[in-house]
């Protein structure tokens, strides 16, 4: 009966102050079925919108916290809640009694996963050890930034780290392959069932949601082809992205990454060939980019700049959490329509709208979608609506193509930027992370120095840095005097 309750205080502080449903809806800029099931209790608001809902509805952070936090509500029910389609599929998958999963869990939980940021230079070394020298024509992105130098675990191609591709429907041309055979998975029961009880200690999200599995790739300068078929998230969690646990788990430990030596890698991501065959194994990927917004002169700023956006990545996400990382970030997968959300840009813009604009309803981890057409014009935010009433406003373009052997994921990386100074006065104010980032950081292109330490700190994930550097060296060569950053000149 607590849950009901609760439920029914949200509808009467809605209604004490003066909001309709559709009131509601619109000032969180959200949609009103998202209201709706707020109240119906079939979710709750995440916690990024806390603060703003309780300036609404006239209360205090901490009684809009009691109000509709299901989590602390419901106590052991959000485990089969927000886990249960994670533990129906383990359960399918190692041919369990229905509720074996469930039960494995519990007897593990509480089993938080501690935070843990290796040294890039040494995870490179390591992986270096483990997979030997790369093929002819890849190599290890690697750079200079000033008299910073980079190592990341990143491999690449030279073609790759030169794109500059526009991603319109010209240039962006991945495509979704259906029926593709996929290859047969072994999945380590053993080690499943401890990544969902930390999943479930620390409130982590994992969705059953299909994602983009990467087939084929020709990338070049100018464009990008390829083929992709659909894969369950629940099932790349609870197997490729294990391998970066268990890497770190032994360099904690001290001990050398070798073949025999590291079960999951040998069993998903054995070797440089499996790497570069994404069609044999499933290779999850990353649509991630530098968000660079022009900004007039300010009198206590200095001339006109570009501001940066770097965001600390919450503890709830299943990938790299409390990491450095760009934003927009996010798995390449389709929102509503399979085939056309293909393409690299339809990602990349459904994720400017979630991660920045605050478009909780393009947010389809949190329930199923409703909208027969969730990225229609008439639906964007207002940020978006207004970049894209004008051809120009908004540039979106892919940067870099790479493996990262961390994961064994792809990365796509990219440079979004608004010239147009008139977008900050207008929106600025309006651009505030959501729950996937624990904070959102700013930095100015006039300011060399803050960048050279940014570029330097050891938090960065691995495909954060790869797409902050190729930003930055795309923002060198288009952003004139806007831009007085170090040098960034690539060595891989």
């Amino acid at each position: 009966m607590v849950g009901v309750r609760r439920r029914i205080e949200l509808v009467s502080a809605r209604k004490a102050a003066g909001l309709t449903q559709e009131k509601l809806a619109e000032v969180m800029r959200v949609d009103r079925s998202t209201v709706i099931r707020w109240e119906a209790g079939e979710y709750a608001p995440l916690p990024f919108q806390w603060p703003k809902l309780a300036r609404v509805l006239g209360r205090s952070t901490d009684e809009v916290r009691d109000l509709i936090d299901v989590r602390q509500a419901s106590g052991p029910l959000t485990l089969g809640s927000e886990l249960g389609p994670a533990f129906s599929w383990l359960d399918r998958h190692a041919n369990w009694t229905p509720g074996t999963t469930r039960s494995r869990v519990e007897a593990q939980a509480p089993n938080r996963r501690a935070a843990q940021v290796a040294d890039r230079r040494r995870v490179g070394e390591a992986l270096a050890c483990y997979y030997g020298n790369p093929p002819a024509d890849h190599a290890m992105y690697q750079a200079r930034c000033g008299q910073i130098e980079v190592q990341t675990s990143i491999l690449t191609r030279p073609e790759w780290t030169e794109l500059l591709c526009p991603l319109n429907f010209e240039s962006d041309r991945v495509a979704l392959v259906p029926d593709v055979e996929q290859p047969r998975r072994n999945v380590d029961e053993g080690a499943a069932v401890r990544r969902l009880a930390e999943a479930a200690a620390d409130g982590v999200r994992i969705a059953d949601v299909p994602i983009y599995r990467l087939v084929q790739l020709e990338a070049g300068p100018s464009s990008i082809a390829g083929k992709v078929g659909l894969a369950p998230f629940v099932e790349y969690a609870l197997t490729a992205d294990l391998l970066e646990r268990e890497l770190t788990d032994r360099l904690a430990a001290g001990k050398q990454l070798r073949a025999g030596s590291v079960p999951l890698r040998d069993r998903y991501l054995p070797d440089l060939a499996a790497v570069l065959d994404p069609s044999g194994r499933l290779c999850a990927g990353g649509v991630l980019a530098l968000t660079a917004i022009a900004r007039p002169a300010d009198p206590n700023r200095g001339g006109p700049d570009y501001l940066l956006l770097v965001q600390e990545r919450s503890g709830r996400v299943v990938n790299a959490p409390g990491r450095l990382a760009v934003i927009p970030k996010a798995f390449h997968r389709p929102l509503a329509d399979q085939r056309a959300d293909a393409r690299i840009g339809a990602t990349l813009r459904r994720e400017l709208e979630k991660e920045l604009f605050g478009r909780a309803d393009v947010d389809n981890t949190a329930g199923g979608l409703r909208a027969a057409d969730p990225m229609h014009p008439s639906r964007l935010s207002a940020p978006m609506r207004w970049l894209t009433e004008e051809p120009g406003r908004l540039r979106m373009e892919c940067t870099g193509f790479g493996f990262n052997l961390v994961s064994g994921n792809y990365e796509f990386a990219s440079v979004v930027v608004v010239d147009d100074e008139e977008f900050w006065p207008r929106f600025g104010g309006s651009i505030e992370a959501n729950w996937e980032a624990d904070g959102l950081r700013s930095y100015s292109t006039l300011d060399g120095d803050l960048i050279a330490e940014l570029v330097a700190d050891e938090a960065w994930t691995n495909e954060g840095l790869f797409a902050l550097l190729q930003g930055l060296r795309r923002l060198s060569e288009i952003g004139g005097d806007r831009v007085k950053i170090p040098t960034v000149e690539l060595s891989c």
